[in-house]
C-alpha cells in the first residue's frame, strides 16, 4: 500500500520517512544536527518547492519531524516557548495543505524525552494529538493518527525500522531518540 509520506511519534523516539513515486531520487543529509531532504546529484531539475525541505530539527529539548516547510515554524514557536500542541496547531494552520495536483497534507510531530504530540492539516481536517504510545500519520490513507505498532529503541533502529516499513516507495529515512542527556539522530537512505 503506498501511504506516502509518514511520521511516527511516541515519548522519546521520532521517525519520519520519505516515500515517493514522482520524486524517489532523493536522500537526507545532516547538517549540524537539522536533517534535510533533497535531491540526489543525479536527480532531475525540478522548482517543485515540495522536494526540498528539513525534516527534522532540535527544539526545546526535543525534535520536530515533517514532511515539509512548516518543520521550521514549528520548532520556532517551541524555542519561543509555546506548548508543543499550540506550535504544531499555528505553523500546520498558517501553512495549510500543499497546494499540489494532490492537495498532500502536511505531518509533523513533536518530541521530548517522556512526550510527544503529532498532527496533520489536510484539505478537510487539522487534527493534532498526544501521542501516549507510538503512533503514526502519513499523506495518504493513514492520514488519521493512530497507534502503531514501531519497536525501535535508538536512532539507528527506528530510521531502519521506519525505512523497511511494508509501505510502497522507500526512498529515505530520519530518526531521532530524546533523552534527559540529549537527542541522537539517525539517517538511513536506502545505500
Amino acid at each position: 500500500m503506498y501511504i506516502g509520506r509518514f511520521v511516527v511519534v511516541g515519548p522519546g523516539l521520532g521517525a519520519y520517512r520519505v516515500s515517493s513515486r514522482s520524486f524517489p531520487n532523493r536522500r537526507i543529509v545532516d547538517r549540524e544536527g537539522t536533517l534535510t531532504v533533497g535531491p540526489t546529484p543525479e536527480a532531475p531539475e525540478t522548482d517543485n518547492p515540495y522536494v526540498s525541505y528539513n525534516c527534522l530539527r532540535e527544539a526545546g529539548g526535543g525534535v520536530v519531524l515533517g514532511n515539509g516547510s512548516h518543520v521550521d515554524p514549528i520548532a520556532e514557536k517551541v524555542d519561543l516557548g509555546y506548548p508543543a500542541r499550540d506550535a504544531l496547531v499555528t505553523a500546520l494552520l498558517a501553512l495549510d495543505f500543499e497546494k499540489d495536483d494532490y492537495d498532500t497534507p502536511r505531518i509533523a510531530g513533536f518530541v521530548t524525552a517522556d512526550a510527544a504530540w503529532i498532527g496533520i492539516v489536510r484539505r478537510d481536517a487539522l487534527l493534532v494529538d498526544r501521542a501516549e504510545e507510538p503512533t503514526l500519520v502519513a499523506t495518504y490513507e493513514e492520514d488519521r493518527p493512530r497507534a502503531f505498532d514501531f519497536a525501535a529503541e535508538t536512532a539507528t533502529e527506528a530510521a531502519t525500522e521506519a525505512y523497511d516499513l511494508d509501505f510502497e516507495h522507500a526512498v529515505c529515512a530520519a530518526a531521532a531518540r530524546v533523552t534527559d542527556d540529549g537527542v541522537e539522530t539517525a539517517v538511513e537512505n536506502g545505500d
